[in-house]
């Protein structure tokens, strides 16, 4: 037994030693790949090779060579450049030479005269920016306003007039108006394609109706909806309804523009945002600076910022960037050339200190956003008009064809919206439609529960959008739907004592109406009791309530139904 044990010894030993042998043994030598050049100008550059030490580069009769660190070469006009990769010469040999890549024009202006010297080109290009931020779907004309038939005029007459026209938008195009709103938003959407639009931020409102609204109205758009920050809580990804960015192709220029919204969530009813989170702050700043350099190195001349964020601000001044710090971060500064901002209703033109312009232009069709940037192909630029342009400059423009066949092609839906209801005999401020609208929640709520519940009051965040007020005359369903445009469910919720009294009672940003038993327990309400009001599901949704929803009125009607039914039963005549 022992010699067997001896004799296995013995194999495994000369095994181990050949096996040792084997591993040392030299590995044949592995030829790199020749690296593949591009050029702009006379600057050549390539991807870095895996495994060299070093670049050899061939340019006319000169032989250089760079540390592996290196990736580009700047040559002469004119001539031609190779470039190999050098290996170790023992695990890694020398790449062959790459295919020869000719340098670029360089221009040149020694007299100043905005032409190149040697080929004549003009050495700019000059872009002008439309944005429009907050359209909230004022597709048809106003007493007060124009529709947007009067503004395509004006786009087209800038296509017309100035060679290079970029029209975008910063967020909350949708939602707002009855030709908008009862289409879905489609109605704005095929407009924005008529008129060619460039992008569209997302904004706030554009989640009124819910992601799958979004994404409709993405399949009938020929732009891209950009929100470089909303991420899908499921996968972790970005919302598969939005781009980052979307490069524009301008011939001789390339300029990107970058989406984001910014922290809006109390403006957003909150069950429509429940699968998504919106990165703000530094990390959406974090995702800028990647994305604008990911364009930069794609070829972007120009980085714009479409920001559905903005402040208060009214007319052109210089600002401190700390003035813009609650939405916008500083170190965006040397990545964002320009910044179109949007959601406050502001009219602005801001140069921060840092050298950067962000412009506003209102909102609900009142203006947009105009800047002319002058580009210089040799690098570098200039912003040579910045302005908020009023709906007062376009408003007498003729109505444009394309635009009033697109309101024809849905008129079976809208028009309705228009007829007359009913009438009202004296103006009703914005105050006082928050009072009556709280007054018919209260009602509408004790005719259908008053028996089963005590009800101590009706009401919450009740507020007009524009046109804000109800002038006395004859009014159609288009008005009320303008007015109080959000489909938010009426809804029976319970509640403490105690957040009834601060939340409500004695909430000064809320409308409330009393009910009888309300006024009865006024004086009386204990803080650990239950009690019930009547609200719509955007204040039933605001967790800082605490409300807790029983039951629903319908599925179907909305704060201004209660308000149209009331109008048209005279009660305001």
């Amino acid at each position: 037994m022992k010699k067997t044990i001896k004799k296995i010894g013995v194999w495994l030993g000369l095994m181990a030693m050949l096996l040792s042998l084997y591993s040392c043994a030299p590995t044949e030598a592995v030829t790199l790949a020749a690296p593949q050049l591009t050029a702009d100008g006379i600057a050549v550059r390539w991807e870095a090779v895996d495994g060299a030490v070093a670049y050899e580069v061939a340019c006319g009769y000169e032989l250089v060579r760079l540390k592996n660190d290196i990736t580009e070469y700047e040559g002469r006009e004119g001539e031609s450049v190779r470039v190999r990769a050098i290996g170790d010469g023992t695990r890694y040999l020398d790449s062959p030479w790459s295919e020869p890549i000719d340098c670029g024009h360089v221009h040149r202006d020694d007299n100043n005269d905005e032409y190149c010297d040697g080929c004549a080109e003009y050495l700019f290009v000059v872009i002008d920016f439309y944005a429009v931020n907050d359209l909230h779907g004022k597709f048809c004309d106003t007493d007060s306003q124009p529709g947007v038939d009067e503004l395509s005029t004006y786009f087209k007459n800038a296509r017309q007039r100035d060679d290079h026209v970029i029209l975008l938008s910063s967020g909350d195009m949708w939602q707002g108006s009855a030709e908008s709103n009862l289409t879905g938003g489609a109605i704005i959407t095929e407009w924005m394609n008529a008129m060619d639009f460039s992008s569209m931020t997302l904004g706030n409102h554009e989640f009124d109706w819910g992601e799958d609204a979004i994404r409709e109205n993405l399949a009938i758009a020929d732009f891209p909806f950009l929100a470089i920050n909303v991420f899908d809580n499921e996968t972790g990804k970005r919302a598969d309804y939005c781009e980052p960015s979307v490069m524009v192709d301008l011939g001789a220029v390339q300029v990107g523009i970058i989406g984001a919204i910014g922290d809006c969530y109390s403006s957003i009813s909150s069950d429509m945002v429940e699968g998504v989170h919106f990165k703000t702050g530094l990390a959406l700043a974090s995702l800028v600076r990647a994305e604008a350099e990911r364009l930069r190195g794609a070829g972007a001349d120009l980085i714009v910022y479409s920001l559905h964020d903005g402040n208060s601000m009214r007319g052109t001044q210089s600002v401190q960037t700390s003035a813009l710090s609650s939405y916008y971060q500083s170190s965006l500064a040397n990545y964002v050339d320009i910044v179109f901002e949007g959601h406050s209703h502001s009219y602005y033109v801001l140069k921060d200190d840092l050298g950067t312009y962000h412009l506003q232009g209102g909102g609900e069709n009142y203006g947009i956003s105009h800047a002319e940037i002058k580009l210089d192909l040799r690098g570098g630029f200039a912003v040579t008009e910045a302005e908020t342009v009023r709906s007062t400059v376009y408003r007498a423009l003729e109505d444009d064809a394309a635009a009033e066949a697109i309101e024809e092609k849905y008129s079976s839906i809208i028009d309705y919206a228009y007829d007359v209801i009913g009438s009202v005999d004296s103006h009703m401020d914005s105050d006082t439609l928050s009072a009556v609208m709280a007054q018919l929640y209260l009602e509408a709520a004790l005719e259908k529960w008053g028996e089963d519940y005590g009800i101590v009051l009706a009401g919450g965040y009740i507020k007009t959008r524009s046109p804000y007020d109800l002038e006395a005359g004859e009014v159609c369903y288009a008005d009320l739907l303008s007015l109080f445009p959000f489909n938010n469910r009426m809804v029976l919720c319970s509640v403490s004592g105690e957040k009834l009294w601060y939340q409500f009672i004695q909430n000064e940003s809320y409308a409330v109406a009393m009910s009888d038993y309300g006024n009865s327990v006024y004086n009386n309400i204990d803080f650990s009791a239950t009690y019930y009001v009547m609200v719509d599901s955007y204040t039933q949704l605001y967790s800082k309530n605490g409300l807790t929803a029983v039951a629903y009125l319908d599925d179907t009607t909305f704060a201004r139904d209660l308000l149209a039914a009331a109008i048209k039963e005279g009660r305001f005549e």
